[in-house]
């Protein structure tokens, strides 16, 4: 006699198990690339219904089909959470704050997980007519899960993807959709210069490179942004200044370091061309040399239109239309542009302020949410699904 297959629970049951997970998550978070535990606590709930996860390579992350064999050569439609928590001190008092010196997760991956695994776990109950892949995906805040994700398979087959972001500025019970541009790209910007250096009472002797450096400083941003389209949002902010070490001494070297932003596809294959040469002409008549590295982030996340068409009517279906609301643009990066580079699909927004909660930004470490977000989530995650046309 055959033993009983696994009982597969119902939305009750899914959102009540997927509060604790979200929990346990909050209390054990792990950063960009060391994902383990997080991982093996994704891959037993899936095998607990009989789902079968593959681990990315490095043991960070995994992939999970629902069905686990192709449907008529259907398309899958990708449902994405991202794994990693942010080195901060979690401040919070609650039952389930960080236990993990300096980690925490103060960007709502730990919802995002939940979301999506409590989805599949929705979903392995009778799945929908257009199989679903699940990709649990490490290293969102280092910039290089989604990639890493993606050349191990991920988009093998897939049609269409979607993920979910927490947003403080929401109201829970409202989800934010946007076609277009919804995050900017982000690079890093690294620029040294070099003079000769000299002695702070002849300053005419030499290159005054602090000086050239303020200039380049305040002026090269606004030059930069001069020499793009003004509708792409062209941002370069710096976050790091620094040069010399005594106060009678002229440096011969100093540094600046920030970020470049936007939110045009075009624009973002250009700016690092344009930024070299302000950069580049500035030093020149100065009389100093410039050195500059833009390490690439991410591209801007582009959302579908049909593809957000279809998330606001899985959310009206649930919730009625008051619940899909027009979100902002913001110039914050997200990896999962690189999702949307090769398949149509969305981004939203999912609303997680609870009802008379100050809103407490991303990436702060007092950073929380209102738990009913999680059936909000899931439950949106679903109806995509099952509505998708892949």
């Amino acid at each position: 006699m055959s033993s009983p297959g696994p009982v597969v629970p119902d939305l009750a049951s899914v959102v009540e198990q997927m509060r604790d997970v979200r929990r346990d998550l909050h209390a054990h978070p792990e950063l960009a690339g060391a994902e383990f535990r997080t991982t093996a606590l994704v891959a037993d709930r899936l095998a607990s219904v009989g789902l079968v996860a593959h681990p990315l390579p490095g043991g960070c992350g995994l992939i999970c089909d629902v069905p686990a064999e192709p449907v008529e050569d259907l398309p899958r439609t990708l449902l994405r959470a991202d794994l990693d928590a942010l080195p901060l001190h979690d401040t919070k008092e609650v039952p389930y704050r960080s236990t993990v010196e300096d980690a925490c997760h103060a960007c709502g991956h730990d919802l995002h997980t939940a979301v999506v695994l409590g989805a599949g776990l929705v979903l392995a109950r009778q799945p929908p007519a257009v199989p679903v892949r699940l990709v649990f995906q490490p290293a969102e805040e280092a910039m290089w899960g989604a990639r890493a994700a993606i050349d191990a398979g991920a988009l093998k087959g897939v049609g269409r993807a979607f993920a979910l972001h927490a947003d403080p500025r929401l109201d829970v019970g409202s989800v934010g959709l946007r076609t277009g541009a919804i995050t900017g790209a982000a690079d890093v910007v690294s620029l040294r210069l070099h003079g000769p250096g000299g002695h702070t009472a002849r300053p005419h002797l030499t290159a005054d490179l602090i000086h050239v450096l303020g200039i380049v400083a305040t002026s090269v941003p606004a030059m930069l942004r001069e020499r793009v389209d003004p509708r792409s949002g062209l941002r370069l902010v710096w976050g790091r200044v620094q040069a010399g070490s005594a106060p009678n001494a002229i440096p011969s070297t100093g540094e600046l370091a920030g970020t470049m932003r936007c939110l045009d596809a075009e624009t973002w294959e250009t700016a690092p061309r344009a930024l070299q040469t302000v950069v580049e002409e500035l030093a020149a008549r100065h009389g100093v040399r410039a050195e500059i590295e833009v390490t690439r982030g991410v591209p801007p996340c582009v959302n579908d239109e049909t593809a957000v068409a279809a998330v606001r009517a899985a959310v009206t279906a649930e919730f009625g239309a008051a619940a899909a609301v027009t979100t902002e643009q913001s110039l914050g990066g997200e990896d999962f542009a690189w999702f949307l580079r090769s398949v149509p699909g969305a981004l939203v927004r999912l609303g997680t302020r609870g009802p008379g909660t100050p809103a407490v930004d991303l990436h702060q470490p007092a950073f929380d949410i209102d738990e009913a977000a999680i059936e909000v989530g899931i439950r949106t995650l679903v109806a995509v699904a099952r509505g998708t046309a892949g």
